[in-house]
């Protein structure tokens, strides 16, 4: 059953003081196309006096009628008084240096501008005129196209800074509304043609669902409702098995270790590993699957992450976190603190040996052929092991110390020229080591 029009005012004022109150207290922009939807909109904000602005957008998709939106808007603004922004884009040239359809085109432009004015205006909420009926047909779009649950549970009343305050209203509430309060708005031809998905739903395929059943929209907006409720107390119980099963590799690390004992203990199905890292970027379960089965060193990639199979556990560390191949940082011997990435060196002459452990080395000073270095490790790099007989390639070392994969890419060296001094933390070389004969003592020490 659809809302009486004469109380549509009421119902949208009641909707606000109960969903939304905070809105009452900010400045806010509408997205106004100048159709029947943001029109109604437009109207329904200034009947219960919110504080509003106009946003324009103009593709020049339309030729003539694009620019006739756009006066209408504007006339609008000034007629009531409504600050106004406009802006003008060539969709169809953006839309082809990215590489994109019209439609996201279109989208991308006008929500990157929405962004900026509400920057530079403060403008603490934007509005869109989303209401029922584009509910159904997004989730019948993401429902034909093969979906999770977050694809079914509609368009979010809030996201983040965007607000669809009509969600609860129909077409019909809508039409019916603009009809008996006289409100004037522009018609968009594009809406009726059928060579786009969403008319082809909204003219050929909704209308039969509501000959079928005619309160499937409310039915809808039911099964909507029990679908969100679903999905929030998913992300709940997502949310505290991740606080148990993901660990920082290190203290001060945005490093990540995941057990995969763990996993299997907690009954981490193939499909639900997608909702365990899909924060992270990683949309195919099948991959992640497949990487637990892998051996140790396989790695897959998100825009944003990467995640590692490392024997018994999956890191996953931000890209900016993959180690780099730089140039080796020189030391002057008189210097005597020399910041890394991960830390401090501390170097300084010294009389005698006195605390020994993991983080502090003593050298001869005087078997040093050039001024100190700093680099990563590469492959075929080997060393004296201090305490040991003969040379030892860095990756067997690695093996023997049983470092993770990260523990091995964080690794620097210091080095005299091609020869390794120290593997920092880990193991000094047996060529700089002091004797009876030592003069002159280099203690260095590595603050991490």
């Amino acid at each position: 059953m659809e809302i009486p029009q004469a109380k549509l005012e009421t119902a949208f004022e009641t909707h606000i003081a109960k969903e939304l109150p905070f809105l009452k207290e900010e400045k806010l922009l509408i997205a106004c196309s100048g159709g029947i939807d943001s029109m109604v909109l437009t109207h329904l904000c200034q009947s219960i006096k919110l504080d509003i602005a106009l946003a324009h957008c103009n593709f020049k998709l339309r030729n003539k009628e694009s620019d006739g939106d756009e006066t209408f808007v504007k006339a609008y603004a000034k007629q009531y008084q409504i600050p106004y922004h406009s802006i003008t884009f060539d969709t169809e040239k953006y839309a082809q240096e990215e590489q994109l359809s019209i439609q996201m085109a279109a989208r991308a432009l006008r929500y990157n501008w929405f962004e900026q004015l509400a920057i530079q205006n403060n403008y603490m909420y934007v509005f869109t005129a989303h209401h029922a009926d584009d509910n159904l047909e997004t989730f019948l779009i993401n429902l034909s196209r093969g979906t999770g649950i977050e694809g079914l549970t509609g368009i979010p009343q809030v996201n983040k800074k965007y607000i669809r305050p009509l969600l609860p209203f129909s077409r019909v509430d809508i039409e019916q509304f603009a009809l008996e309060k006289e409100i004037h708005w522009r018609e968009d031809s594009s809406n009726s043609v059928t060579k786009y998905v969403r008319n082809k739903l909204r003219h050929n395929v909704i209308p039969e669902f509501k000959t079928i059943n005619q309160n499937t929209l409310q039915n809808f907006n039911k099964t909507i409702q029990h679908l969100q409720q679903y999905a929030a107390f998913t992300e709940k119980q997502l949310a505290r098995i991740k606080a148990e099963i993901f660990k920082k590799a290190e203290e001060k690390s945005n490093v990540y270790t995941i057990s995969l004992k763990a996993l299997k203990e907690y009954d981490i199905s193939e499909g639900d590993l997608y909702f365990v890292f899909k924060d992270y970027g990683f949309t195919s379960w099948i991959e992640i699957e497949n990487l637990i089965k892998a051996q140790s060193g396989k790695q897959i990639f998100s825009a944003s992450h990467r995640l590692l199979k490392d024997r018994a556990v999956l890191l996953l560390m931000p890209l900016s976190n993959e180690s780099k191949k730089e140039k080796a940082l020189e030391i002057e011997l008189n210097k005597k603190e020399v910041s890394l990435e991960r830390g401090l060196l501390k170097i300084e002459e010294v009389e005698e040996i006195d605390v020994k452990n993991k983080n502090t080395i003593y050298i001869d000073k005087d078997k040093l052929k050039s001024s100190l270095s700093v680099r990563k490790w590469n492959n075929g790099d080997y060393f004296y092991p201090l305490g040991m007989q003969g040379k030892k390639k860095l990756s067997k070392f690695f093996k023997d110390e049983k470092l993770s994969l990260i523990a091995k890419e964080n690794v620097q060296l210091l080095c005299d020229k091609d020869q390794i001094i120290w593997v920092i933390g880990h193991r000094a070389d047996n060529r700089y080591k002091i004797t009876t004969q030592t003069k002159h003592i280099l203690r260095i020490i590595w603050i991490e």
